[in-house]
């Protein structure tokens, strides 16, 4: 009969053939070999894995994404970026208009339009009142010469029809209205208008408060006057168009007497320009 060996189920570490406890361990002995060709000690046995007891357990980390954020650029700095764009091109784009602006006043030197108004007609300003005083009515008539001038080489001017008022120059009561025909003004260009009225002949009721002023008004030797027109002209330098804009023409310090009778009365004026107020949209021009 073979005897078989049986390895230890748990095997001493040694070192040197001396075992932990400081004793000799000899040799395990050779396995034998039966007849089959098989080993007879390890016949039987599955081999077996080591792990050391003190080796730390492989856990998966998570994927960090600090470093690949920290590669792309925030939207912060991206922001910012744009805005130091968008406002450095800004910035040069209104240099450059502003140069253009600057240059093409140099060159052409654009000039307001001018008005005057060398005469004005008193033919009738009559207040009635009512005997309680509750309705007062106005009846006037007003003739005037119209004169526009355009001063520049370069620029015409294209008017609307104006909207003429005649004015108490004390109180600010309205006398009469009119109007003006539309018209075009060319280069170095003058147009006359003869006989512009404003009138109210159909006896305007006033409410007390005016009439009062106005009575107080024409009572007066000698009774000021104000002329106010208002219209919308378009502007063309060459290529360059602009939209109606809105031009207010103010005419003042003519007086002269309510005229009782049918002959007209003169009034007179000792500066005969009218101002011009004109603002453009793109470039504010003030005149």
């Amino acid at each position: 009969m073979t005897d078989r060996v049986f390895p230890a189920s748990k095997p001493a570490t040694a070192t040197n053939g001396v075992s932990s406890g400081g004793s000799l361990v000899p040799p395990p002995a050779p396995a034998t070999v039966n007849g089959n060709g098989t080993s007879n000690g390890m016949a039987n046995q599955k081999p077996q894995v080591y792990i050391p007891a003190n080796r730390p357990i492989y856990r998966p980390q998570p994927y960090s994404r600090h470093h690949h954020h920290q590669s792309r650029p925030s939207c912060r700095r991206i922001c910012c970026c744009c805005c130091f764009w968008s406002i450095l091109i800004f910035l040069i784009l209104a240099l450059m208009a502003a140069i253009a602006a600057t240059a093409m006043y140099v060159i052409y030197h654009p000039r307001p339009p001018s008005f005057s108004v060398p005469s004005l007609r008193i033919g009738r300003v009559n207040l009635t009142t009512a005997s309680d005083s509750s309705v007062s009515h106005l009846s006037s008539f007003f003739n005037f010469t119209l004169l526009s001038e355009n001063p520049n080489q370069h620029l015409t001017f294209s008017y609307d029809p104006f909207t003429v008022t005649v004015n108490s120059a004390k109180s600010g009561a309205m006398l009469g209205n009119g109007t003006v025909p539309a018209f075009f003004s060319g280069n170095k260009n003058k147009t006359s208008f003869r006989g512009v009225i404003a009138t109210s002949t159909s006896a305007r009721e006033l409410d007390p408060e005016e009439a009062r002023h106005l009575k107080s008004d024409l009572t007066r030797p000698r009774v000021g006057f104000e002329i106010q027109m208002r219209t919308k002209v378009k502007m063309q330098m060459g290529k360059l168009k602009s939209e109606g804009v809105e031009i207010k023409v103010t005419c003042q310090g003519f007086e002269g007497t309510v005229s009782k009778g049918k002959t007209p009365i003169v009034a007179t004026s000792k500066k005969t320009k009218c101002k011009s107020d004109l603002s453009v949209k793109v470039w504010k021009w003030s005149f």
